[in-house]
């Protein structure tokens, strides 16, 4: 798959993640993910991703810098958004707050395999 191919679809699932278009999860996402080396599958993907909406109702995914290359892709995602309640362990209530998401992607047989992700929880707490 070209880094091109690679980077529309990734792009792409980023589009499903923001509408929240669960049902077409599956054309991105892998039937046995791994996510940060624990096998969750894609139903615990997607239980996953539709708890930080409940968790985090004006979330949306910016992609600030994506590098695909050889079925794998990187990227680091921005948010600006209020979390409801604690998040990451932190009294967010509400609060809006800018962090960011470093996270890698391995895709096998065009769907995303493997995540691994490190969310920037120093940043958040810089503005609590």
């Amino acid at each position: 798959m070209s880094s091109e191919n690679l980077s529309k679809i990734y792009r792409d699932y980023i589009a499903c993640l923001n509408e929240q278009a669960w049902p077409e999860l599956e054309q991105f996402v892998h039937e046995d993910l791994h996510y940060n080396n624990q096998p969750i599958g894609l139903s615990g993907y997607k239980a996953l991703l539709e708890n930080d909406y409940v968790q985090i109702p004006d979330l949306h995914f910016n992609v600030q810098l994506l590098v695909a290359d050889s079925g794998t892709v990187a990227a680091r995602l921005n948010f600006d958004c209020s979390p409801k309640g604690t998040f990451l362990e932190l009294p967010i209530n509400g609060k809006k707050v800018q962090f960011s998401e470093n996270v890698f992607y391995e895709f096998l047989d065009g769907k995303i395999r493997n995540v691994w992700s490190v969310l920037d929880k120093v940043a958040i707490e810089a503005q609590l």
